[in-house]
């Protein structure tokens, strides 16, 4: 049997890997793709594997494994430091028979391990990309991540603040303006009156976060949300004069990149449900207050609904232009 072995940090992972990694697989019978890892690395090792299990799930011939790169020395010479790569993949795999690569570091590390070294398009013409142009202009580079990795790139945007102002009618206009996903508030799937239990909001906390996952991996680029974890420890406190701990756990798992406030400067519209129209003034200085207090930037969102719609629009066009 052939071993072969690929090798690299797949940060992120990107479809001149997954060209690479094809080809190295037809020249061996078994594959070891070798993701190495720091705990500075910009993108967690554990996602990087991740990714690759997912893609190669139903090839069980190619082997992804993950290791912790404490042996190098960047300070020595490539012929140097590939000796020390070499020593430890011979400690840690099978004899490797044949490393494939597109790289220089190629062939010295094939000659350290006794292997044959196989280049694969060192120029980049089959896939004109690296992991660095995509962690440096993801959205400019977005044909060249694979699907799975998509999620981790989408641009979440959070429309926030009080209620009847406008915000679910502006994530679904902004969702077909850029030919994507929204993520309704999902309370309105859970309740029918404001008369709710802790339950009840943990439910929505923990079910809003879910479909904000869900969603992001349907979206193109940009996922808007309508609603957020602080609107809903906002509404906790307003209606039960309590937080549960896990809306404020919530906070932290899903995080946005983009929030705009809307200011309540359109008619207020009773939907059977809300129950604030008297005080959309107060919550929406609950609202600002609850992102100032987190140090987290906003951009004010009022005005006419073409006014509104042109201000998000080219708030989210100077986004995905990164």
């Amino acid at each position: 049997m052939k071993h072969g072995i690929v090798i690299g940090k797949f940060m992120p992972v990107h479809n001149g890997h997954l060209a690479l990694i094809d080809f190295a697989k037809r020249h061996c019978d078994e594959l070891i793709v070798s993701v190495s890892y720091t705990a500075e690395d910009s993108i967690d090792g554990t996602i990087r594997l991740g990714w690759l299990k997912s893609i190669f799930q139903n090839k069980p011939e190619i082997i992804i494994d993950k290791v912790v790169d404490d042996f190098d020395d960047e300070s020595k010479p490539l012929e140097e430091r590939t000796k020390l790569w070499a020593q430890f993949i011979l400690k840690k795999y099978p004899p490797i028979d044949l490393v494939i690569s597109s790289e220089d570091y190629g062939e010295p590390f094939a000659k350290n391990l006794g292997a044959r070294h196989l280049l694969f398009d060192p120029s980049r013409r089959q896939v004109p990309v690296s992991a660095t142009d995509i962690r440096t202009h993801p959205m400019q580079n977005w044909d060249f991540i694979p699907d799975v990795v998509k999620p981790y790139f989408v641009k979440k945007v959070c429309f926030y603040g009080a209620e009847s102002t406008g915000k679910s009618t502006m994530a679904k206009k902004m969702a077909a303006h850029y030919h994507t996903e929204y993520v309704p508030e999902v309370a309105r799937e859970i309740i029918t009156s404001n008369d709710f239990t802790l339950d009840d909001i943990i439910a929505i906390g923990k079910a809003q976060a879910q479909r904000v996952v869900e969603k992001s991996k349907l979206a193109n680029k940009v996922l808007f949300c309508d609603t957020d974890a602080i609107t809903t420890q906002i509404y906790s406190e307003q209606y039960l004069h309590r937080v549960p701990e896990i809306l404020y756990q919530l906070e932290r798992e899903i995080t946005y990149d983009m929030y705009f406030l809307f200011e309540p400067d359109v008619p207020w519209v009773s939907d059977g449900l809300r129950d604030l129209g008297h005080k959309r003034k107060e919550m929406t200085d609950k609202f600002r207050s609850a992102l100032e207090k987190r140090d987290i930037p906003y951009v004010l969102v009022q005005g006419t609904w073409e006014e509104r719609f042109e201000v998000i629009r080219g708030e989210v066009d100077k986004l995905l232009s990164c």
